[in-house]
């Protein structure tokens, strides 16, 4: 049975982390995510978890890591500056194929910048924001039931790939209040049954942790490579290991596309807001749609193929809180026949219902440039 609370995006994230399995968090406090290790303080030692305010960002991601090769689901959480200062370790965490679950409640930059809501972290999240061809699994809620959901999931993706996964968020959704759906159970975890269910999942689900090697021969976990050829086999696994995510795990929501002219492409809070404008547009008898990217990387390309597949003369705008990332993988994932637009706003700056509304009537009534659909060049 469920039962309905009312609960922000960053308690969502710890409470969905914990009913998730996970039993360490290690962070370190940053505005606008600190309601995050907040709440693990104070619910961590009810479950039988560990938490931990280490002393740093680095040493967060290094305790973490540690967690994750003894088999225990663990999760981080920042925001942007701090996020970037754990970039090494995790290109550590992905070069060990290790689990575990970063959270970023992105606020504006670049710099220490200001504690106000942006989407300027989209490069750093899927490309790869520290050394090495490594890709994290990137989700992007876009609701505080989603917030709930999403982390849950990132924790069943990190232990199938054996993989970093992020939740990217905004400070936005961090700090709203929305009510959710929870399991009624989910406030009442025993303690002493948690710890025993914990420690047998890793010591009997993850035959490659480190749990001890008393009965079985030694376990490596490692992202050091230095016999010739063997950090490029590594490397080699990784890309088949990425080839096979985004084949099976693009993620997206779909709205009004089938007949539309203009399709909107918006992540997180972004799609939310235009939605709303999609609502007034459609009012006025122009046929706009919405394409919300879920998972960032992979990115959902195969959405965008269906749009192609239908034939149709359509224009993209991609809004977003940052002066143009998301919108070098929509251009990309169209092609040079179709119209791709952009607004963006950044530090702190949000583009409204109206400036999105404006935006894509300026562009259904501009004749596109490029070429025909189809033609020979």
């Amino acid at each position: 049975m469920s039962e309905k609370i009312l609960i922000t995006g960053n308690e969502a994230i710890a409470e969905a982390a914990i009913q998730a399995g996970a039993r360490f968090y290690a962070g370190y406090p940053i505005t606008p995510q600190n309601e995050i290790p907040a709440y693990m303080a104070k619910r961590m030692p009810e479950v039988g978890g560990v938490f931990i305010q280490s002393e740093s960002e680095l040493a967060a991601i290094s305790m973490v890591m540690g967690a994750a090769a003894c088999g225990f689901r663990a999760l981080t959480s920042s925001s942007s500056p701090g996020i970037s200062l754990k970039q090494e370790g995790i290109s550590y965490i992905a070069g060990a194929e290790l689990p575990a679950v970063i959270v970023n409640i992105m606020r504006a930059g670049p710099g220490l910048g200001n504690i106000w809501p942006a989407q300027s972290d989209y490069f750093q999240a899927t490309k790869g924001g520290g050394h090495g061809d490594y890709h994290n699994i990137v989700l992007a809620p876009a609701s505080v039931q989603e917030a709930f959901d999403l982390t849950q999931f990132a924790f069943e993706l990190a232990d199938k790939y054996r993989n970093p996964v992020m939740v990217l968020g905004d400070g936005l959704l961090g700090q709203m209040m929305e009510p959710i759906l929870v399991p009624r159970s989910s406030f009442l975890v025993p303690r002493e049954e948690s710890k025993q269910s914990t420690k047998h999942e890793a010591q009997s689900t993850k035959t490659w942790a480190l749990t001890g090697c008393k009965d079985r021969k030694p376990n490596l976990v490692a992202s050091f490579r230095m016999r010739e050829g063997d950090l490029e086999k590594l490397n080699q696994h990784l890309q088949e290991k990425y080839q096979e995510i985004e084949g099976k795990e693009q993620g997206f929501e779909a709205l009004d596309i089938a007949d539309a002219n203009t399709i909107i492409v918006a992540y997180g809070t972004m799609a939310r807001i235009a939605k709303g404008a999609i609502k007034t547009l459609r009012a006025k008898n122009i046929k706009v749609g919405l394409i919300r990217p879920i998972t960032l990387w992979p990115f959902p390309k195969d959405i965008f193929d269906r749009v192609k597949g239908q034939g149709l003369r359509v224009k993209f705008l991609a809004v977003e809180m940052s002066y143009g990332q998301m919108v070098e993988d929509v251009r990309l994932a169209v092609g040079s026949e179709y119209m791709v637009e952009f607004l963006g706003r950044s530090g702190g700056g949000i583009p409204s219902e109206e400036e999105i509304a404006y935006s894509v009537e300026r562009i259904a009534d501009r004749k596109t440039k490029r070429y025909p659909l189809n033609a020979k060049r």
